[in-house]
């Protein structure tokens, strides 16, 4: 039998960053941006509020950029204020590695198994798909999918029931396929 998992987000994931007033490291984005212009150059940043104080922080997005070198969607969607390009935008390496940050996808996601029919079949393959980047421990998600303890994941790991293509341990982040045998 062959099942489909996915691993959707239900939120956006906090923002790992320093406060500067309060020293605090969590950030908590709400998808609003700012946007400046200066003659034919743009700025614009997301902005994040420190989950303790309250404080805001901007995380660069766009700096000294041309106006005509901007997508008029993107600059649209930034207007609005969309959610969803904040969650793009999160998510994108340049960004993260600009801004110095990390994300904390704890609590941030879920796990669609799609209703698991199959509990009582011998062999069962199960495809994971990822509607977002989010570094999940395989164990976790097998774990969770099949209502299992993690310790029980582990040997039937180890006793070769549970076999993939990709390492089952460490975090992943892209989809993977794994069977079951019972």
């Amino acid at each position: 039998m062959l099942e489909n998992w996915v691993v959707m987000p239900t939120c956006l994931p906090l923002v790992l960053r320093r406060c500067h007033t309060c020293a605090s490291e969590r950030f908590r984005a709400n998808g609003k941006f700012r946007v400046n212009a200066n003659h034919k150059l743009l700025d614009a940043w997301l902005l994040v509020l420190c989950t303790a104080c309250g404080e805001t922080a901007k995380l660069t997005v766009l700096e000294r950029m041309n106006v005509r070198s901007v997508r008029p969607e993107l600059l649209d969607r930034m207007h609005d204020n969309d959610p969803g390009l904040a969650a793009e935008l999160l998510q994108d390496p340049g960004v993260r590695r600009r801004n110095h940050i990390a994300l904390d996808w704890a609590d941030a996601w879920r796990l669609d198994t799609g209703g698991s029919d199959h509990l009582d079949s011998e062999v069962i393959d199960v495809s994971v798909r990822f509607a977002a980047r989010i570094p999940v421990r395989p164990v976790r998600l097998i774990a969770e999918g099949r209502g299992l303890p993690r310790a029980e994941v582990e040997r039937l790991i180890d006793e070769g029931k549970v076999a993939s293509a990709v390492r089952l341990s460490g975090k992943l982040s892209g989809d993977f396929t794994f069977m079951l045998k019972r």
